[in-house]
């Protein structure tokens, strides 16, 4: 089954899209861990009082925002690190609940999903 899909869905455009955004993710990755290390040192080299600064936002909020968007892209990144062995083993746009063929809309709009829109919304 999943040899057939794989002939209807155009899985090197999908590798292709997969790899890209992989490497969006690894670049924010990168660029937020900057990011908390600066606000860190600024946290550990500053003498004011965060908590209290009338200019804004305070450097805990800064930190927790940014950890926050990293665990998101960490879990981004999962997801399609799990795409691209699925396409690799010739399981990619077959849902891994029930086998049916994932459509191609729905790998257009989410192509990690490893989900048909039943399992992946829970009505079955």
């Amino acid at each position: 089954m999943a040899v057939a899909l794989q002939a209807m869905v155009d899985i090197a455009r999908f590798r292709v899209l997969l790899e890209g955004e992989r490497d969006r993710k690894y670049a924010l990755l990168k660029a937020l861990r900057q990011d908390i290390g600066s606000v860190s040192a600024s946290r550990k080299n500053s003498n004011v009082d965060d908590e209290h600064d009338p200019e804004g936002s305070t450097i805990a909020f800064e930190l927790s925002q940014a950890s926050a968007l990293m665990e998101q892209s960490r879990a981004g990144l999962e997801q399609i690190e799990g795409a691209l062995e699925r396409i690799s083993d010739g399981s990619y746009g077959v849902c891994v609940v029930c086998g049916a063929a994932i459509p191609e809309g729905r790998l257009e709009a989410r192509p990690w999903t490893p989900f048909c829109i039943d399992h992946a919304s829970g009505r079955r």
